[in-house]
């Protein structure tokens, strides 16, 4: 007996039905993916009991020469924030700060501490392994090439399609 989510999957061994998959909405497949994604990284961050906006806070302000304030992360920040709410990124600094792996100056400005680094190099080698996990399969020119039709639909709907960049958004991290 054949289910519907096994008629929904398609056989990776199966011949490419390319004006099957051409009629299928980009919209719910982005979402889709989205959510599965999210949902597993938020997850494997839950289970070492960090959040995204943290590990962002994290790299930005080590990336700062002279750190940053409060303002300074949100500022960063609020673009990443997905669906996040506006006091995140506020909520991440006091997180860290109670942590011990920021510390503020006099002038307000946050740094990592020593356990703040020590955090740092744990949550880049748990993104590193989600990364891994999910591009499981996909070599380099498939994702390019996903990546490269996302941005021309993305732009040719007047979206902008400017990569992010800066410390820990590096291409291909989640």
């Amino acid at each position: 007996m054949t289910t519907e989510r096994e008629t929904l999957t398609p056989d990776p061994d199966a011949p490419l039905d390319v004006a099957t998959l051409a009629a299928q909405p980009v919209a719910y497949w982005t979402w889709a993916a989205s959510q599965a994604l999210l949902a597993h990284i938020r997850g494997s961050m839950a289970r070492e009991d960090v959040n995204q906006p943290q590990w962002w806070t994290l790299n930005h302000v080590d990336a700062a020469e002279n750190g940053l304030t409060r303002a300074e992360v949100s500022a960063r920040l609020d673009a990443f924030r997905n669906d996040e709410n506006s006091g995140t990124m506020e909520q991440a600094v006091d997180s860290l700060l109670h942590r011990g792996w920021l510390v503020a100056d006099g002038a307000g400005r946050l740094t990592l501490t020593d356990a703040g680094r020590e955090a740092k190099a744990r949550i880049r080698a748990l993104v590193r392994r989600v990364r891994a996990e999910m591009h499981e399969g996909v070599p380099d020119e498939e994702y390019a090439a996903a990546l490269t039709v996302l941005q021309r639909m993305i732009r040719n709907v007047g979206g902008d399609a400017t990569p992010r960049t800066g410390p820990g958004t590096g291409r291909r991290q989640p």
